[in-house]
């Protein structure tokens, strides 16, 4: 057994930045999504994890458990009205990328079993970092998609007031992310709890 003193340092160091409370219902934001995985070896739940803790994806300084990016382009449609501008339409293209560890043997009886818990569980917890992904896009159209900027016929002000904006969304999604990876990896939380199955399982 390992005690949860041990764990609960790779654990701080795993920790991802990404919302507390999802936004009001709305149509979802359709996106691409690719799942990338990278190779951990182990007999036992104990050592899959130290393989996960040397080979993980790097975040910053810190090798991470799983992670979720996304890449995303917009199709605007800016249209001078007078002497305005208007954002007419913004077409999002959004890809959500998920890395996860994957064991390069089979894993068979009750140490198969202890992973496909574990996993399940991880990938549990990065399809809500996606989710949040989805609700920032649509966030964003809000803000912006119907946004005037009085005295802008060259549409030059109009992305300055935009960048704005997003900058302030894009701050907010970092913090409800972090406010989510910390209830998770909370002792007690959905993913702490996770890691001790596996380590001080068979």
């Amino acid at each position: 057994m390992i005690r949860r003193k041990t764990i609960w340092a790779f654990i701080a160091a795993t920790m991802v930045p990404a919302l507390a409370a999802p936004l009001p219902a709305r149509a979802e934001v359709k996106a691409t999504e690719t799942v990338e995985t990278y190779a951990i070896s182990g007999k036992t739940g104990a050592e899959l994890y130290a393989s996960i803790g040397a080979r993980g994806p790097l975040l910053g300084a810190n090798r991470v458990i799983a992670h979720t990016r996304f890449k995303l382009t917009w199709r605007r449609d800016y249209q001078r009205r007078g002497n305005d501008c208007v954002l007419a339409s913004a077409i999002p293209r959004l890809t959500i990328i998920t890395t996860l560890p994957k064991p390069t043997a089979k894993l068979s009886g009750p140490v198969g079993a202890s992973w496909t818990r574990f996993i399940d569980g991880v990938r549990q917890h990065e399809a809500v970092h996606g989710r949040y992904v989805r609700e920032l896009v649509a966030k964003i159209e809000t803000a912006t998609i119907g946004l005037t900027q009085p005295d802008d016929p060259g549409c030059t002000k109009i992305k300055t007031e935009m960048n704005r904006r997003l900058g302030a969304i894009s701050d907010e999604r970092r913090d409800l992310d972090r406010a989510f990876d910390q209830a998770e990896f909370t002792e007690g939380g959905a993913v702490h709890t996770l890691i001790l199955a596996l380590v001080n399982g068979p």
